[in-house]
């Protein structure tokens, strides 16, 4: 392995992890883009999910403890280190247990690819705070989803906060963009229903809902909810009932409840 000592932040070679924007990182390296995975839980995840690491950050005392087994299992990969005072001054940031991880991104699967054997699928639309973004995926990767879309306009879940607020799920469970997913979702057999306070709604855990063999759940904003354009073209419409007088979920936790309710019934938990 080659462990290099940070001395100059300014070294071209640090730019992955000091000064290179989310949207810059998507286009460096080959055509797919890099991103970055922060912590060593999230990292042997992505590691176990088949993501091809880079280069690794980590803190000096890290090299023979958290990040030891990581750089242990990638001997090609290029390790630099430094004290906590030095990598916060190259990242601006304070790294979430001392380690950094660039690694490189896959293709995106096509929607067709998602559905082929998915019963339960999330769609979101213009979903754009990167923690909404982490705690859906987390969601749906606990709660048995088979795939998630996302319009263009949503964060992308490889964000480095998403992927850390995650726990690493991004990596476990398949996602895409698609500019207009309820087309090509009922194109593929799904049934869609659009998650919205409009009082015509029908309850979450209504039985029509619940007995569809293919369903798709579609979230939009905390703030605006979903369009009208894609309410429409939705199936139903579902509403979570609420009580002393909150008129709604933030979408994460309103994902997580409907995940659940809507889950498909032959579905087993498997082992963490």
């Amino acid at each position: 392995m080659k462990i290099i000592e940070v001395r100059n932040l300014n070294d071209p070679e640090l730019e992955v992890f000091a000064s290179l924007t989310e949207h810059q990182l998507r286009q460096t390296g080959d055509d797919n883009g890099l991103f970055i995975a922060e912590s060593p839980k999230v990292i042997r995840v992505a590691l176990d999910s088949g993501y091809e690491p880079l280069s690794l950050l980590c803190e000096k005392r890290h090299l023979e403890g958290d990040a030891s087994d990581i750089i242990a299992k990638c001997p090609e990969m290029k390790v630099y280190t430094g004290s906590r005072e030095i990598l916060m001054k190259l990242t601006g940031y304070k790294l979430t247990r001392g380690v950094l991880c660039a690694m490189k991104r896959r293709p995106l699967p096509s929607v067709g690819e998602i559905c082929r054997e998915a019963h339960r699928i999330a769609v979101i639309e213009s979903v754009c705070d990167t923690t909404n973004i982490g705690s859906i995926f987390r969601s749906a990767a606990a709660l048995g989803l088979d795939g998630i879309i996302l319009t263009p306009d949503s964060c992308d879940p490889f964000n480095r906060r998403s992927v850390r607020v995650s726990m690493g799920t991004v990596f476990r469970i398949p996602w895409t963009f698609d500019p207009d997913p309820i087309t090509h979702l009922k194109e593929n057999g799904f049934t869609t229903v659009a998650l919205t306070l409009q009082h015509e709604s029908i309850l979450i855990d209504s039985p029509v809902l619940k007995n569809k063999e293919r369903l798709a759940m579609v979230l939009g904003t905390e703030g605006d909810g979903l369009s009208a354009g894609i309410i429409a073209k939705c199936d139903y419409k579902a509403i979570i009932p609420m009580f002393h007088r909150v008129d709604s979920l933030n979408v994460g936790a309103a994902a997580a409840v409907a995940f659940w309710e809507l889950r498909q019934n032959a579905a087993q938990p498997t082992p963490a």
